[in-house]
């Protein structure tokens, strides 16, 4: 699968509130919720000096009381990650991006728990409350503005909701995101279920390719995505002053 391809449909599962597009740069703003949505992605060539589209990214995010915060990714000009370094900007969150193809995937079957897709709203509650977090209006912003077929998949057993995550698929391609599993209810293979009710749920729709993000630190993560089959295809980090 092209990497670039992988990219774009990334970029387009998890939209931002708001974007700029300058000489191949994107620049995307989403009141600061997640540095994937509030980062400047340099995607394409592009034409001007790299110091002037530094500091044109700089302008945009401070005019919007944002900190400024670059995604290098394999398709950012070489020279940009040094640039950044000598600007004082560090490096935070190695990711690995995530890739299986779905040939092998058998149709979707009763488990130990099985697959509910809920309305986002219900989706959200589920997700806020195994994760213990507040509801974000950015979040749900983002994403009711996906333009593709999205799953709010919630997997259920006799005792409720054990975890929950979402699948966009667009075209041959899925995406998986926010993969939470209840805290009282880890290390039982939910989370393993979850994703590959998601799968099951995209190869029915014709995908082929399912693809993830996950931060490199995040060991635990990275062992059930392997679990179910997914490799490394390329990484991306960000830098932040």
């Amino acid at each position: 699968m092209n990497p670039r391809r992988i990219e774009e449909a990334a970029l387009n599962a998890w939209p931002a509130l708001q974007q700029i597009l300058h000489d191949g740069w994107l620049l995307r703003f989403a009141d600061g919720y997640t540095k994937r949505a509030n980062s400047a992605n340099a995607i394409y060539a592009a034409e001007l000096d790299l110091a002037d589209n530094v500091a044109f990214c700089e302008r945009e995010y401070a005019a919007r009381g944002l900190p400024p915060i670059f995604r290098l990714t394999p398709f950012a000009p070489e020279e940009l990650d040094a640039h950044l370094a000598a600007q004082g900007y560090r490096v935070l969150e190695p990711t690995l991006v995530m890739t299986r193809g779905l040939e092998d995937v058998p149709a979707p079957a009763a488990a130990e728990g099985r697959l509910a897709e809920l309305p986002l709203d219900g989706w959200l509650a589920e997700y806020h409350r195994m994760r213990g977090t507040a509801n974000s209006p950015a979040h749900r912003g983002m994403l009711r503005a996906i333009p593709s077929e999205c799953c709010y998949a919630v997997l259920m057993t006799d005792e409720g909701a054990a975890a929950c995550g979402l699948g966009v698929r667009e075209g041959e391609l899925l995406g998986i995101f926010d993969i939470v599993t209840d805290p009282l209810r880890r290390g039982q293979g939910y989370g393993t279920q979850l994703v590959q009710g998601l799968l099951g749920w995209a190869v029915a729709r014709g995908a082929r390719v399912a693809y993830l993000q996950v931060v490199e630190a995040n060991e635990p993560a990275r062992r059930l995505y392997t679990r179910c089959g997914f490799a490394e295809l390329y990484r991306y980090w960000y830098r932040v002053k």
